[in-house]
């Protein structure tokens, strides 16, 4: 799956998508930046939960942290993120990989409002050195999110 789920995906709805491939490791935010040339913010990291008995996709700027507290207002119980054989197994990429396109299973994706400050946001494509390029609004289109608020920013955690 992975990769080619994810080229499958875009060639199917959106084909003017292209998947971006490099030859470093772009399997955590700061990689990530590095290998595309893009501030880490702009990474749109995807945090596979488990709130109960369901799994859902927050997608979210790479700097943002999760607000465990609004995660749970929203999705009425405490969230837990998936162990590494269950990424896998559910979502279809691996760790580091994962992203709300070209999934095995499907699941209700959420973007997360920290993607709204970039014009162009760079999510992982099914493996560690794969990525594409798209709009915040571009993505949750494609993908059926729903915008939640649920995450910290930097400027949220900072010392008043």
């Amino acid at each position: 799956m992975s990769i080619e789920s994810v080229r499958a995906f875009f060639a199917e709805k959106a084909p003017d998508i292209s998947v971006i491939e490099s030859g470093m490791s772009s399997a955590t935010v700061a990689l990530a930046a590095e290998a595309y040339g893009v501030e880490p913010a702009r990474i749109a990291k995807t945090l596979s939960l488990r709130v109960g008995d369901r799994v859902v996709l927050i997608v979210a700027a790479g700097t943002a942290r999760m607000d465990n507290k609004k995660v749970k207002a929203l999705f009425g119980g405490k969230p837990k993120m998936l162990g590494l054989d269950e990424v896998a197994d559910i979502t279809g990429h691996e760790v580091g990989g994962v992203c709300p396109f070209g999934l095995k299973t499907p699941l209700p994706v959420y973007c997360d409002v920290s993607l709204k400050a970039f014009d162009v946001v760079v999510p992982a494509a099914g493996s560690t050195h794969s990525a594409v390029k798209i709009t915040p609004e571009r993505m949750a289109e494609l993908t059926g999110a729903e915008w939640v608020d649920v995450c910290l920013t930097p400027a949220d955690t900072q010392p008043a």
